[in-house]
């Protein structure tokens, strides 16, 4: 509903007035953001922008936008490289936390298909003696690659940090509960 107005916005680079829901923490909140691009990421549009009232770069959702309102002040410019570093310290569009490493190892038989996969342009992988895949990727908010994990069940095992491992077992556990033999 409002992707005309935020591509309007960072074409004439003019910040924009915005109304968020955040669905991850039920809230809504009043925005002044300077737009830099617009990231289409797993069949969302995101806008990535300086946020004048936390005064450091933030993502939006554009569906999370409920009100917009184009100003007339021009938008602050963010250097590529500060917008890509924001973006490469994280693990997919959730930003924030401490920066960490993820290891992972995938069975052999699954192993054939994430050799293949980008998790993270600065993952780091390869086959171990056994023949599976090791996976070392980093993160900072850990709640999309947990679902990531997820989606490979027993076929993958989280070697470190040790927190992430916990998370993963908890949820596992949590749908083997839901999910148990009748």
């Amino acid at each position: 509903e409002h992707f005309s107005l935020v591509g309007s916005a960072l074409f004439k680079r003019r910040r924009l007035k915005i109304e968020y829901y955040a669905r991850s923490t039920n809230a809504h909140s009043a925005r002044e953001v300077s737009p830099q691009r617009l990231v289409h990421y797993r069949e969302n549009w995101y806008v990535d922008t300086w946020c004048h009232l936390r005064n450091d770069l933030r993502s939006f959702s554009v569906d999370g936008i409920r009100r917009i309102e184009v100003l007339d002040t021009a938008a602050k410019e963010v250097s590529l490289k500060s917008l890509d570093d924001y973006v490469r310290e994280s693990y997919g569009i959730v930003r924030g936390g401490e920066a960490q490493r993820a290891k992972l190892r995938f069975s052999i038989e699954r192993a054939r298909w994430v050799a293949s996969e980008v998790w993270h342009p600065d993952q780091i992988g390869h086959f171990d003696a056994e023949g599976r895949y090791v996976l070392e990727l980093p993160f900072r908010d850990d709640r999309e690659l947990v679902l990531d994990i997820l989606r490979h069940g027993a076929e993958v095992e989280v070697l470190s940090p040790v927190e992430l491992r916990r998370k993963v077992h908890a949820d596992q556990s949590a749908a083997a509960k839901l999910n148990r033999a009748l």
